[in-house]
């Protein structure tokens, strides 16, 4: 395996990121965010293949609410939180064991509505220049903890729309090494490949429905 490049630097795509992103729509077609502070960690890293990557978790299947789906760190703001970025921060630390050394954060995406739990969340992006390990802290909360290379999301094979059965739903979706990426985390990764210019051409007119184990658990 090639080694990660210790210190390594922010790509430019990410520093015009938040900036694109409130400049123009990030996702234009969803309501005002409204409900309880929240906040995602976005964590972007270099991939040891080249390239960057992504950190994302899978729910565990024996959760309330979004079971088995896939989706970044994160979480609802404590009120020792100072910040959301604070938020972010210590969700993935409770998640995933991130330890915040090496982690530079970028900055904040604009608050989204999460409505299946009445979050409203603040996408927090950050560069991961030293990477250290992360692993499933608590089953119970998280099941699978995996770095997504871009190249493999950026694949046209591996994209699609995801229709849901029981409900007027028709929006970006991934698949990549056994995870079904859909909803609010494949939207927020859709904007931002969109905005960070590294999206290729997919077909959008190949429509999937959502497996049943997915959206029967909310």
């Amino acid at each position: 395996m090639t080694a990660e490049p210790a210190g390594a630097p922010e790509p430019q795509w990410l520093r015009d990121l938040e900036h694109r992103a409130h400049e123009s729509a990030f996702i234009p077609h969803l309501p005002a965010a409204t409900g309880r502070a929240s906040a995602v960690l976005i964590l972007f890293g270099p991939a040891g293949s080249g390239g960057e990557d992504v950190v994302l978790t899978e729910r565990a299947l024996t959760l309330r609410k979004h079971a088995g789906q896939v989706s970044f760190p994160g979480g609802g703001a404590d009120p020792g939180d100072a910040t959301l970025v604070d938020t972010a921060l210590r969700e993935a630390r409770e998640e995933i064991g991130l330890s915040p050394d090496g982690v530079q954060v970028v900055g904040e995406l604009p608050v989204l509505p999460l409505s299946v739990t009445g979050f409203q969340v603040t996408p927090v992006v950050a560069w991961w220049r030293d990477p250290s390990p992360i692993r499933v802290v608590d089953p119970a909360e998280v099941a699978r903890v995996e770095r997504v290379a871009l190249a493999d999301l950026v694949d046209p094979d591996h994209r699609f729309s995801s229709v849901h059965p029981a409900r007027s739903f028709d929006a970006p979706a991934f698949e990549v090494d056994g995870l079904y990426i859909w909803g609010f985390t494949a939207m927020v990764l859709d904007a931002t490949l969109r905005l960070a210019g590294l999206e290729r051409p997919w077909d959008r007119e190949d429509k999937r429905p959502v497996p049943d184990r997915y959206w029967r658990g909310g």
